[in-house]
């Protein structure tokens, strides 16, 4: 038999000039895996800075929902005061005049301690320092020393506030030093 080389691919015959040598072979690859390497470190860098944009944001959801919760807990609490606030002043007055059944006495004791508990505060009382945002101006009276101007003489109707907030300014009158 005879061998004719008709069977032989002629790309899997490396002559003398198409013949790279191990070492260039070599270095072919590695250049070829530290191409790849490359790109797969970009790629996981892209991957890791999504990653991170989508933890910043799910920690700033949970934030904005708190923060919500809080406002729409405080918002509540205010309408649920301004509501009974009517009531509560009414017993006030009622008090003040001496025409309060005990038991209604109870009932205003009870709103003092719920409104205390709620965080609300009172605003206006005589002697205090006049402050427009905490108190509504509704007359002046003469006063006799300069230490005593600009101070509240009078409360009319008694201000609340909650947590730095103010529901209703005090409405007063404040004293005026005429020199």
């Amino acid at each position: 038999m005879e061998w004719k080389g008709d069977d032989i691919d002629q790309d899997s015959v490396v002559g003398p000039e198409t013949d790279e040598s191990g070492e260039e072979r070599a270095e072919t690859k590695i250049a070829k895996i530290r191409e790849e390497l490359s790109s797969c470190r970009q790629e996981k860098q892209e991957y890791m800075d999504g990653w991170q944009r989508a933890k910043a944001d799910y920690v700033n959801l949970l934030r904005r929902n708190e923060e919500a919760a809080k406002a729409a807990e405080s918002s509540g609490k205010i309408k649920a005061i301004e509501t009974l606030l009517p009531a509560f002043d009414a017993l006030e007055r009622a008090k003040e005049h001496g025409e309060v059944p005990e038991g209604f006495l109870a009932i205003a004791k009870q709103l003092e301690s719920a409104f205390a508990s709620l965080g609300l505060e009172e605003v206006g009382k005589v002697g205090e320092k006049f402050d427009p945002a905490l108190h509504d101006a509704l007359g002046q009276d003469a006063v006799d020393s300069a230490e005593t101007d600009d101070t509240i003489t009078t409360v009319l109707e008694k201000g609340w506030h909650i947590n730095g907030s103010v529901i209703r300014p005090a409405k007063v009158r404040v004293g005026h030093f005429a020199s």
